[in-house]
């Protein structure tokens, strides 16, 4: 992979991170997503707190949000060309992001567990601090700008959510969620209830934006 300014060890936990469930059921790198998730979730936390001392926990944490999410992993991994290498099986157009960025993350859980907690979070740094820098001020998230929206144009009125059943193996479900506000509606889908709602609030957003 480009960019991702790591060797390997042990290059069967890198092969490992690039295999998704769908091209093997058994030996893929959902245990190495799982370690991924929580190395890249500090290692940005303590990059923000560097980068921004005078902003207080809601900014950071909004912060924060947007650069550990779905879309921002998933353009994290089309940059260091992950998407060239990844092992999977069938991919819909809708899964595709949401693959890449599981992937992302399966390949700095394979970096922690390979060269330790300094290299992976060296490598993250590396990739996500002009990301972090390009945010001049603290982002809100869909569904706080969403309401906000709302209740400037109609006073008293919310934006109201609906869940649906999640779908898909029981290890990794796919939750469905409809948002309506101001006569208009927009379904998103994600790996959880609260990304499936931040991306049907931002899809809405961008259907009142026009």
């Amino acid at each position: 992979m480009k960019n991702l300014n790591y060797h390997f060890k042990d290059t069967g936990l890198r092969d490992l991170a690039l295999t998704q469930s769908g091209a093997d059921a058994v030996h893929n790198n959902e245990r190495l997503e799982f370690i991924g998730d929580r190395v890249l979730g500090l290692t940005v936390a303590t990059l923000l707190y560097d980068m921004f001392p005078s902003e207080a926990e809601g900014e950071l944490a909004r912060r924060h949000a947007v650069l550990v999410s779905t879309d921002t992993l998933a353009t994290v991994a089309g940059r260091v060309g992950l998407d060239q290498e990844l092992r999977h099986g069938h991919m819909t157009a809708g899964r595709i992001r949401h693959i890449l960025a599981n992937a992302m993350e399966a390949i700095l859980g394979a970096i922690y567990l390979d060269g330790g907690f300094d290299a992976a979070a060296h490598v993250i740094t590396d990739l996500w601090r002009d990301l972090a820098a390009s945010q001049s001020v603290a982002p809100k998230d869909p569904k706080t700008a969403l309401q906000e929206l709302v209740q400037k144009r109609e006073h008293g009125t919310l934006p109201v959510y609906e869940y649906r059943a999640p779908t898909g193996a029981s290890h990794n479900p796919v939750f469905q969620v409809t948002v309506t506000a101001l006569g208009q509606s927009a379904t998103a889908t994600g790996t959880s209830k609260k990304g499936a709602s931040l991306a049907a609030a931002d899809a809405l957003l961008k259907i009142l934006a026009i």
